[in-house]
């Protein structure tokens, strides 16, 4: 069946698209920047692939508020090349940014490292235009940071995966953007990763983001020990960068870690690269998984999930975030066949151990018959009845989403 295309220039467009296939019962698969494609079901129904790169106008930039708003196929990169004029930013770390729009990285509730210091993207949203399932334009929030009256529906969209609406706007608030960036890499002798976590995760100045890397050669900068690399990255003054940096080298010393190189020139991105790697894909020969939890149990969570794949003669990239929780496993083969072979079953067992892995990328066609959302959450019940009354026709992004919804 042939997919039919719409990219609306205008919300106008957009609305009449979203009622019209509504009323005939045409399944419609939201499209932003599709750098996310690698999460969720694939849809049950397709009839109209409906992409909002064309909505791609910052609305508003009130400089002095610390306020901004943008439509939603607003790429992150002309996002942060904006407010960069002005001396500001908002902290959305996402992959493929120069692609991925503020709308599909809303939607997918992506996180980012950056968040144990500001704060989860959704927090940054002060307020919303969303398209109903049956062409109503509905608006939550505005341009007031402090903005308390009614539900705060903004936050209900963010992390929907399109399926109760399709976001069309977002205002935010603004950071100001840190004058100085410094990225620190360090190979990780034998035995000095745990060690290293332990004395970087208590610094008096935390970094902003502070990744274990293992594998991940040709994407993530620096070159792995025993025990993997840190690809460690600062934001700031000059003064705080440079007194971190000082903290940041007798930690390192103290945990074993003999050497590391500083990048100032480009800081920015080589921490991009370490973005991008999360979505990375090998062709159709692996999956992504991400579990989130305690910064206290990642590293032990990351492994398990490694040691596993080998077990079940898989390669591995490991990605560990202990300032945030997460535990982030590519598993993948050489060939093809070998892969589909063996990574259902994998699947199977390693929900077993880690029942909350999301699988947040991968191309490979038998990603169907994968757990991709992990366990049912508690509130499944809740969520259904309020698919039911936002889209009671199924319309938007059917069963992309947690449990088929």
């Amino acid at each position: 069946m042939t997919l039919e295309r719409v990219v609306p220039a205008s919300v106008a467009e957009l609305r009449e698209t979203i009622a019209a296939c509504d009323r005939r019962g045409a399944a419609i698969v939201v499209q932003g920047g599709n750098t996310l494609r690698g999460m969720g079901f694939p849809p049950t129904r397709a009839d109209v692939e409906l992409v909002t790169t064309g909505l791609d106008r910052v609305v508003a930039h009130e400089v002095r508020d610390l306020t901004c708003a943008v439509q939603a196929g607003v790429t992150i990169a002309a996002l942060g090349e904006a407010l960069a004029a002005a001396g500001q930013f908002v902290p959305l770390d996402a992959p493929a940014r120069r692609t991925a729009t503020v709308g599909g990285t809303m939607a997918a509730g992506w996180l980012g490292p950056r968040r144990h210091r500001y704060g989860r993207v959704r927090d940054y949203a002060i307020g919303s235009e969303v398209v109903l399932a049956d062409g109503t334009v509905a608006h939550a929030g505005g341009m007031v940071v402090k903005n308390v009256t009614g539900y705060d529906m903004s936050k209900l969209y963010i992390g929907s995966f399109g399926t109760l609406g399709v976001l069309t706007q977002l205002n935010f608030k603004t950071l100001p953007l840190p004058a100085t960036a410094r990225v620190v890499l360090a190979r990780l002798p034998e035995g000095s990763r745990t060690r290293a976590i332990a004395h970087l995760t208590n610094l008096a100045i935390a970094p902003a983001a502070l990744l274990c890397v293992e594998g991940y050669r040709k994407a993530i900068d620096g070159e792995d020990g025993v025990d993997g690399r840190l690809c460690i990255f600062f934001e700031g003054s000059e003064a705080l960068v440079e007194r971190a940096t000082r903290d940041l080298r007798s930690a390192l010393g103290r945990a074993g870690v003999p050497e590391a190189t500083i990048v100032d020139a480009g800081a920015r991105e080589t921490f991009q690269r370490a973005l991008d790697a999360t979505i990375a894909n090998v062709a159709e020969r692996s999956v992504t998984y991400r579990s989130l939890g305690t910064p206290e149990s990642a590293e032990t969570r990351s492994l398990a999930m490694r040691d596993l794949a080998n077990r079940h003669e898989l390669f591995t990239d490991v990605l560990i975030d202990p300032l945030n929780g997460d535990a982030i496993v590519r598993v993948s083969e050489r060939d093809t066949l070998a892969f589909a072979a063996r990574i259902e079953r994998f699947d199977d067992v390693l929900h077993e151990i880690v029942p909350n892995a999301v699988v947040i990328a991968g191309a490979a066609p038998m990603r169907a018959s994968l757990r991709v959302w992990g366990e049912d959450p508690p509130a499944l019940a809740r969520m259904r009845a309020i698919k039911t009354r936002f889209d009671p026709h199924n319309t938007l992004n059917p069963g992309r989403f947690l449990a088929g919804l």
